[in-house]
C-alpha cells in the first residue's frame, strides 16, 4: 500500500480535530511520554511503601552495567538465609556475582561449541545456525540456570572474588567472546565437514575453551579453589572459618535445597495448557548438569497464592517480570494505570498478557525478589515489594526506595511471568505434573532465556 498525499492530508486533518493532544503536544515536547502521562495519585495515594508481610530489608545489591539480574536475584535468596542464620550486620554481606558469572561464560561458550558440532550438518544460512551465531552467549539467565551453576561450582562471599570493571560493564567482554565463538565455530565445523574423528574435535574444543577460560581470568580475575570467611555479627562477635572451597561454602552455609524449588511461569496461552510442564530446545547451559530448564504453567492465582505461602513462610520469592512496563525505576514504583499514554495520544490497547506474549510487545526482561506483601481484609494483594538489583542511586538520583521497589497487584497480573517456588506451596495438582515429561518449546521461543 503506497501512502499518498491525500492519505497525509486526511491524518492532518483528523489531528486538527482533536484538540485534547494539542494541549498533551506542548506537554511531551517539553517533559517527555512518561512524565507527562505519569499518573500522581497512583504514585502518592495508592502504592505506600508499607506491606502487612514484610521479610526482607536488606541492602540492596548492584549489578551495574550488566545483564546478571537472573544471578544477583537467586544470590540474593541465597544471602538472605546466611544474614539470617549467623545474624549478620545489615549490608555487611554478598555473595560473590563475579565467581559464578565466570563459570556462566565458560559453560555457555561450552554449550555453544556442543551445538555447533551436533548441527554441524546444517547449512548456515538454517534457523537453528542462523539462531546459535546471531547471539554465541550473552549475560541472560534464570533460575534453573544458576541452580546447575551453585550446586556445580558452589557460591562464595563477594570480598573473595569482587567484581571488577569488566564485570560491572560486559559490553566490551561480550563483543570479544562472541567474535571468538564465531571464529570457533567456523573451524569446528570445517573439522566435522572434514570428517575429523571425535577425539581430535573434543581436543580442539580444549583448546578453544582454554582460550576463553585466560580471557575471563584477566578480565574476572581466575576463581580462588580457597578461601577465609571472616565476619562480625550484629554483636559485633568476631568469627572466622578457614580454607573453605566454594563447595564447602555452600553446603555449609547456604543451607537450601534448591531441587525443592520449581520454576512456576503465567502465560495464558491456547498453545499452552495451564498444568503442564515445559522445557526449551538448546537450553541447559551447564552440560550434564542433573536439572535441566524446566516451567510449570499455571493459573496466576495459583502463582500469587504459591507466593504467598513462601512469603508468609518467612522466605522471599525470585521472580522473573517486564520491568520495561509501566514502571518508574526513581521512584520504585510498577503500576498497570502509573502511565495514561491512552488518554494523552488518543489511543487504545487491546493485547491481553498471551497476546502481547506471542507478537514480542512484552516478555520476562528482569528477575528480582518479592521481599514482602501487602493483604487487603480478605486476604488479598494489594501490592508486592521488590528487592531490586540496581542500587540506590543511579546518575546521581534515587531507585525506588532504598533500591526496593513498589509492585502494584494488577502489574503483577499483567507482566509477572515466574516465580520459584518451594513445591510444597502448590496445590496437589500442579505438583503432579511436576513429575510429567516436559513439552519441548522450540528454542525461538520468546521465553528463551539465552538469547
Amino acid at each position: 500500500m503506497e501512502l499518498t498525499k491525500q492519505d497525509l492530508a486526511a491524518m492532518a486533518s483528523s489531528y486538527r480535530e482533536h484538540t485534547a493532544q494539542h494541549i498533551a503536544e506542548q506537554a511531551v515536547k517539553n517533559n517527555g511520554i512518561n512524565a507527562s502521562s505519569e499518573r500522581e495519585n497512583v504514585v502518592v495515594s495508592k502504592n505506600n511503601f508499607v506491606f502487612s508481610i514484610d521479610v526482607d530489608s536488606e541492602a540492596v545489591a548492584n549489578q551495574q552495567q550488566s545483564g546478571r539480574c537472573w544471578m544477583y536475584s537467586a544470590l540474593n535468596l541465597m544471602r538472605f538465609h546466611i544474614e539470617k542464620d549467623l545474624k549478620l550486620k545489615k549490608g555487611s554481606f554478598e555473595l560473590s556475582q563475579n565467581y559464578n558469572f565466570f563459570y556462566d561464560k565458560l559453560e555457555k561458550a561450552n554449550f555453544f561449541m556442543e551445538q555447533i558440532v551436533k548441527y554441524a550438518g546444517s547449512d548456515l544460512d538454517d534457523r537453528r545456525i542462523d539462531f546459535l551465531l546471531a547471539t554465541p552467549q550473552q549475560d541472560g539467565g534464570d533460575f534453573d540456570p544458576i541452580v546447575e551453576l551453585v550446586e556445580k561450582y558452589g557460591v562464595m562471599p563477594l570480598t573473595a572474588m569482587p567484581n571488577t570493571k569488566v564485570t560491572e560493564n560486559t559490553s566490551e567482554l561480550n563483543a570479544v567472546i562472541n567474535k571468538m565463538l564465531r571464529q570457533d565455530a567456523q573451524d569446528l565445523r570445517d573439522l566435522v565437514a572434514e570428517r575429523t574423528p571425535d577425539g581430535k574435535i573434543r581436543e580442539a574444543r580444549i583448546a578453544m575453551l582454554n582460550d576463553i577460560y585466560r580471557v575471563l581470568a584477566v578480565s574476572f580475575g581466575e576463581p580462588p579453589e580457597k578461601f577465609d570467611f571472616e565476619y562480625r555479627d550484629k554483636d559485633d562477635n568476631y568469627h572466622v572459618d578457614r580454607g573453605l572451597t566454594p563447595l564447602e561454602f555452600y553446603r555449609k552455609y547456604v543451607k537450601l535445597d534448591l531441587e525443592d524449588y520449581v520454576g512456576v511461569i503465567n502465560l495464558p496461552l491456547e498453545s499452552m495448557p495451564y498444568g503442564k510442564m515445559y522445557t526449551i530446545d538448546m537450553t541447559g547451559e551447564v552440560l550434564g548438569a542433573r536439572r535441566d530448564l524446566h516451567y510449570l504453567n499455571v493459573p496466576i492465582d495459583v502463582m500469587k497464592q504459591a507466593t504467598i505461602e513462601q512469603l508468609k513462610s518467612g522466605e522471599p520469592v525470585w521472580f522473573g517480570c517486564d520491568v520495561t512496563q509501566d514502571s518508574d525505576f526513581q521512584k520504585g514504583i510498577m503500576a498497570l494505570d502509573l502511565y495514561d499514554t491512552q488518554s494523552m495520544f488518543g489511543i487504545k490497547y487491546t493485547q491481553d498478557k498471551g497476546e502481547r506474549f506471542l507478537y514480542n510487545q512484552s516478555l520476562p526482561t528482569h528477575a528480582m525478589l518479592i521481599a514482602g506483601v501487602d493483604l487487603d481484609a480478605d486476604g488479598k494483594p494489594v501490592r508486592w515489594k521488590v528487592e531490586n538489583s540496581w542500587g540506590t542511586t543511579a546518575h546521581g538520583k534515587p531507585v525506588g526506595h532504598e533500591g526496593y521497589f513498589i509492585m502494584d497487584d494488577s502489574w503483577f497480573d499483567e507482566y509477572n511471568y515466574e516465580v520459584a517456588v518451594h513445591k510444597e506451596y502448590l496445590p496437589e495438582e500442579y505438583r503432579k505434573a511436576l513429575a510429567t515429561e516436559p513439552e519441548v518449546l522450540p528454542y525461538w521461543n520468546t521465553f528463551n532465556p539465552v538469547p
